[in-house]
């Protein structure tokens, strides 16, 4: 089943599309209310959809969005990425990640003045995975402490976003007891993936995952910073092997 990917902007969505986009993430997530949905996909400016190519049915999306703070005099600017999932289908041979590479490019082209960082949620241990494959350098990991210039940017992202609900002792956006979380089977930390370094410091730190607990998370946006499978990834054609490969990384957050 092949599938194909497009950057478009949030203003240009048909209402079946933003229908078909809630539709799939109820699919995937438990307590998603529509009202929610849709003003955190106001706030977006971009979406990565994930078509397929036959019929143009939706099989995944990714939003977008860049925000600016200050942080010691200093403007700093992230890449946001907000609501994302991929058909479990079609996660093996999707075009998302290069297409965020892609569009992440084109930001730091446009940001020359600003210190320029992805700042991402992660409530699944796939999401935060995505990390160490398509960066070298990555906060917070379980190999090197956080520096204090980082730990100051991330903290003024996540009180920029989430002024009520982020945690700065655990760097955690709290969920809402009736907020909406993956639903089981989607990303359930077995044993086995608990061998992996990366997935026991994500379970260790957002012991609440399961929950709808999202830990913050960041890496610095600059060309020497992505890794030769991101750069292979971001410079491919068409249908490509992507970080969702053999579910290592299903796009949930």
């Amino acid at each position: 089943m092949s599938v194909i990917g497009t950057i478009r902007d949030i203003a240009d969505l048909t209402d079946d599309r933003r229908d078909e986009m809630f539709a799939l993430m109820v699919d995937y997530y438990d307590n998603m209310r529509r009202p929610d949905f849709d003003a955190d996909l106001e706030e977006k400016e971009w979406v990565i959809e994930i078509e397929d190519a036959l019929t143009g049915e939706l099989r995944g999306f990714s939003t977008q969005m860049v925000f600016d703070v200050e942080v010691a005099g200093r403007p700093v600017r992230a890449l946001f990425s907000g609501d994302t999932i991929i058909d479990r289908r079609h996660r093996q041979r999707s075009p998302l990640a290069g297409l965020w590479g892609r569009l992440a490019l084109q930001i730091m082209s446009a940001s020359p003045d600003h210190d320029l960082y992805w700042f991402l949620i992660s409530k699944g241990y796939k999401t935060y995975r995505f990390l160490p494959l398509f960066f070298h350098e990555f906060h917070p990991r379980f190999d090197q402490p956080m520096p204090a210039r980082e730990r100051d940017v991330l903290d003024a992202f996540a009180r920029h976003k989430y002024p009520a609900a982020y945690d700065r002792s655990a760097q955690i956006v709290r969920a809402d007891p009736d907020g909406c979380r993956l639903r089981p089977g989607v990303a359930d930390v077995t044993l086995k993936r608990t061998r992996d370094p990366h997935v026991q410091f994500f379970c260790e730190r957002n012991p609440r995952h399961a929950w709808g607990d999202e830990l913050c998370c960041l890496a610095p946006l600059t060309p020497d910073n992505f890794t030769s499978a991101a750069w292979k990834m971001i410079r491919a054609d068409g249908e490509m092997e992507s970080a969702l490969v053999s579910g290592e990384v299903d796009g949930t957050s």
